[in-house]
């Protein structure tokens, strides 16, 4: 677009110098231009970002850049985001919150393994579509989807079902077929591998807290045990000693009484 937009300036100035075409249609001729085409630096590096009429903002497309990050500085009018097919391998907090008019976002095939609670702040009230299929997401935070309103595509993921993942799925609501293709590669309870996680009809927080308070239980179980088993010691061992103790003195020679001590009793009788 730089190009293109480079090459018709000057082709326009070349008209004006050559007195074909008058001053005032130069000047809007080139406003024109400014605000049909972004200008090179707008475009992150490595992705071609086109004006749609239609959107009144940005296709930005950097499929197939070797990305491993979310590029910084994307323009704040970008429309529609192409993502997929890098080597990303997370989604920072507030990643996009300067894209207030984003309406799709493609991140397929990366290399994503978690989604904090601000991966999406800022776009919830915009994206219409997300797509997060064939990543390496294993969790998620709990609030992660709460406030998107997007039609999310989340599959072929290695998901670990437990609480958290439990909870943004039931942040999605409105999105029950993308809930319905969350399988399980891993789970808190090992019947449910490889099932849909809306197959698992148990609470899987309180069942970690049910865990969490029967480990807390054990351990104490197990302090008490010991203090007892300590005291019992303690006690025995003391026992030991004192009978030991005993016999010693038991076994010690008696003291013979004096003659002298004798003599002196009968003189005082």
């Amino acid at each position: 677009a730089g190009c293109c937009w480079r090459l018709i300036s000057m082709t326009l100035l070349d008209l004006w110098l050559s007195r074909s075409i008058p001053m005032c249609l130069l000047l809007q001729s080139l406003v024109l231009m400014a605000l049909c085409f972004p200008s090179a630096s707008m475009c992150p590096k490595g992705c071609s970002c086109l004006r749609d009429p239609h959107l009144h903002g940005l296709n930005v497309t950097c499929s197939q850049s070797r990305l491993k990050e979310i590029p910084p500085n994307l323009p704040v009018d970008t429309v529609l985001l192409r993502l997929d097919h890098n080597q990303i391998g997370a989604v920072p907090d507030q990643a996009f919150r300067g894209l207030r008019l984003l309406r799709e976002l493609n991140l397929s095939y990366n290399a994503v393994e978690t989604l904090g609670e601000g991966s999406f702040s800022g776009i919830e009230g915009t994206l219409q579509v997300l797509d997060l299929s064939h990543n390496r997401i294993t969790s998620v935070h709990r609030d992660a989807f709460a406030r998107l309103k997007a039609r999310i595509i989340v599959d072929d993921n290695p998901w670990h079902c437990d609480c958290a993942l439990q909870q943004a799925i039931g942040g999605m609501a409105h999105n029950h077929e993308a809930a319905a293709r969350v399988l399980c590669r891993s789970s808190e309870l090992l019947d449910q591998e490889g099932r849909p996680f809306l197959a698992v009809d148990i609470d899987l927080c309180n069942l970690a807290k049910r865990t969490t308070d029967y480990a807390m239980l054990v351990t104490m179980f197990g302090w008490f045990a010991m203090v007892i088993s300590y005291v019992v010691y303690y006690v025995r061992q003391n026992q030991e000693d004192a009978r030991r103790h005993l016999e010693y003195l038991k076994s010690l020679p008696s003291k013979p009484k004096k003659p002298d001590d004798a003599d002196d009793i009968s003189t005082v009788v």
